[in-house]
């Protein structure tokens, strides 16, 4: 089939000039004067904009045509990996237990709870249906949802545009219907006071940006809802929640590097909150209270895989912090979770993960044990402060998700739940396994393999490489069951754990940050070359794929070295990396500064991040197949850095390969908010990566 001509975006050159440099940005028109507006409206996009973006859309369409059938049958496909009516393990909290399930059918989840000691669904009670909320909208995100602790009230938050502002309401649940106040403008986080009649709920300001923190009362005008706290640094997120035991209102600020906390006895919410300890640049903490002391986790004291340490309640300053668990070298403390009389912890070493179960009392401690080496974690602290049991949640490539139920004292391990595959999986069918591969600087750098057993790798075998690397997020290898689309049609699935997340430690997050970003790129090049070395796949056969910050990845190693690839997908990718940190009125450069550097004030920074942001990068030569997707409702990656950067590609690369900008209009960061709307996103994405990896005909 001929292909037409992509739309060329219109060149408008723009001179920029830092620190003596100079820099001509010939799309940054793209970048809507109306933006804020636009990312709630979308009807609001400039009359130049929309239709470049529609255009870009209809020639998605069109190249991606002949695989129309292919995707309806990969989207049944995963589909038929989804249990329709499947429902969370119920959670006990007082004379109820709270779970959320889907309808047969239904795209968004269904609140519910019933009574504890109800095995059965009779006494079933619907708090809050999601598929009734969503009818009528082109998006719904049910963000938040949490019951008062007399159980009368649910507070809820939504989003309706995929911008990330939210409305919170609250629902009588006797009556079963909403109250006349709701809460505009807001973040979605919120939190019940002891009363069951107040809540703390965090709203943004108009960049954006999590700003004030108010206090409702039920009953009371929303429009006057007494300011608790106010962030006064651009560069700090504010969020609110609560301790485990549920004896404190908590008031968390922090940037990436540096946190402050405020609490609020939950009994007096009308009090004004008291400071943990003052925010210290470089020093993080978390806080928890047991008895008559609290938990603080921290990386104080150049503790760089974190610490737990003990304060008196009346005493919380960082000079009283006495050790519990000491720092070790190599062992991050990733987590922890507090009952009344045991301190659960998630700890990381060399990118393997276990629980450490201590009690209290006695300071008896024990790890829980686990089969298979490669696998995910978490934990999940309930709202039940007084139990011996532990909740927690495991998977690997090859298992699907577990909820086990962990008795602390006994230690007796109860599987609550694994996901169901309803159109099959067996675990034997696949081969999971771990190699490293060797950095320039000589890291070694943890790369986890995938791939089914009857796949024989070799240099034509097509493999996917995943990638992330940034804020310390790790990219841990863990269960999906939309890429057994991929493994079972021949492909080996890939993740290379490179520096910037914090798989290794907090060292290897530091290695992947400010002026040592680069290693990022160089880790993640270097895993691809390991792969091929070690036959798993071919020079020219891998696919690139990264999301947001892992999109700002896959867009500079194709800079570097696109001839490793065969083909990328770059989800809402932050490209355009040096203007965007140089644009202190976007929602998320400030904040940003610790990540990435400050342009604006260090040409260090400037010169570091000009070398790799992958716009400023792009150059006349040969590029891979390469899909693109973008939310205009997005305010994390805001849309015209993967419309610039597809842009400048057009203009400058010398191939024929495919390169297509798919824009979802009227979504933000995560895409589709339904269910099954989210697959067809997925299947078109996969449906590109068969396609032009020739693992289907069309």
């Amino acid at each position: 089939m001929a292909l037409p001509e992509p739309p060329r975006a219109e060149q408008r050159p723009r001179t920029i000039r830092y620190h003596g440099h100079e820099r001509t940005d010939e799309y940054a028109w793209l970048r809507d004067t109306n933006w804020r507006e636009a990312m709630r409206d979308p009807d609001q996009l400039a009359d130049d904009i929309r239709p470049y973006l529609e255009a870009e859309n209809r020639y998605c369409d069109t190249v991606m045509a002949p695989t129309e059938a292919f995707r309806k049958e990969l989207f049944e496909e995963l589909k038929g990996r989804i249990k329709e009516d499947d429902r969370s393990v119920p959670e006990p909290d007082g004379p109820w237990a709270y779970y959320s399930r889907f309808r047969t059918g239904g795209q968004h989840p269904v609140l519910c709870r019933k009574p504890r000691d109800d095995d059965g669904d009779e006494r079933e009670q619907i708090l809050l249906d999601g598929d009734h909320e969503a009818r009528g909208r082109d998006y719904f995100q049910l963000t938040g949802a949490e019951h008062s602790p007399d159980h009368r009230w649910l507070a809820w938050a939504c989003d309706t545009t995929g911008a990330e502002i939210c409305t919170i309401r609250i629902r009588d649940l006797e009556a079963g219907t909403d109250l006349d106040e709701h809460l505009d403008g807001a973040r979605g986080d919120l939190v019940w006071a002891a009363d069951s009649r107040t809540l703390l709920f965090t709203k943004i300001d108009d960049e954006h940006r999590s700003r004030w923190v108010h206090r409702h009362t039920l009953g009371d005008d929303p429009a006057s809802a007494p300011l608790v706290y106010e962030e006064t640094d651009p560069g700090f997120f504010t969020g609110v929640g609560k301790t485990d035991s549920q004896r404190f209102l908590l008031i968390d600020s922090h940037d990436h590097v540096t946190s402050e906390i405020r609490v609020i006895d939950a009994e007096q919410p009308d009090q004004p909150p008291r400071v943990i300890s003052p925010r210290t640049p470089h020093v993080e903490y978390h806080i928890a209270d047991q008895g008559d002391s609290w938990l603080i986790l921290t990386n104080d004291r150049e503790a760089e895989d974190f610490r737990i340490a003990m304060a008196p309640l009346d005493a919380p300053e960082r000079a009283n912090w006495q050790d519990l668990i000491p720092h070790q070298p190599g062992r991050l403390i990733d987590d922890m979770v507090v009952f009344a009389d045991y301190l659960v912890r998630l700890e990381l070493e060399d990118g393997q993960q276990r629980i450490v179960v201590r009690h209290s009392a006695s300071g008896d401690e024990h790890a829980v044990a686990f089969d298979e080496p490669c696998h995910e974690l978490d934990l999940d602290p309930g709202p039940e402060f007084d139990t011996t049991s532990l909740r927690f949640g495991y998977s690997s490539l090859t298992t699907p998700p577990r909820v086990y139920d962990y008795d602390m004292h006994t230690r007796e391990r109860v599987l609550r739940k694994e996901r169901e595959i309803p159109s099959g999986h067996d675990p034997d069918d696949y081969i999971a396994r771990h190699t490293r591969a060797t950095a320039p600087d000589g890291e070694n750098v943890p790369v986890s393999l995938f791939y089914h057993r009857n796949t024989t790798p070799g240099a034509d075998t097509p493999l996917l490489l995943n990638g992330y690397g940034a804020y310390g997020m790790k990219n841990l290898p863990g269960f999906s069951a939309h890429r057994l689309s991929l493994v079972d049609r021949g492909f080996v699935f890939a993740i290379a754990h490179v520096r910037g997340g914090m798989e290794r430690g907090f060292r290897w997050y530091k290695q992947g940050k400010l002026e040592d970003k680069p290693n990022t790129f160089s880790d993640y090049i270097a895993a691809a070359e390991h792969l091929i070395e070690q036959g798993y796949t071919g020079h020219g056969r891998i696919a690139a794929h990264g999301g947001s910050a892992g999109g700002m990845l896959v867009g500079a190693v194709l800079n570097q070295r696109p001839d490793l690839f065969h083909s990328a997908i770059a989800d809402v990718p932050f490209v355009d990396v040096l203007n965007t940190m140089l644009d202190e009125t976007l929602p998320l450069t400030p904040p940003e500064w610790p990540e990435w550097g400050n342009p604006i004030e260090n040409e260090a920074d400037y010169r570091t991040i000009l070398a790799y942001s992958p716009y400023d990068n792009v150059a006349a030569q040969g590029y891979p197949h390469i899909l693109v997707t973008a939310g205009v409702s997005d305010p994390r990656v805001t849309y015209w850095e993967p419309a610039k950067w597809v842009a400048r590609l057009r203009a400058c690369k010398t191939d024929n390969n495919l390169l297509l900008l798919k824009t979802n209009m009227s979504a933000g960061h995560g895409g589709a908010s339904g269910r099954f709307d989210f697959l067809e996103e997925v299947a078109w994405r996969f449906a590109f990566l068969l396609y032009v990896h020739e693992r289907i005909e069309a």
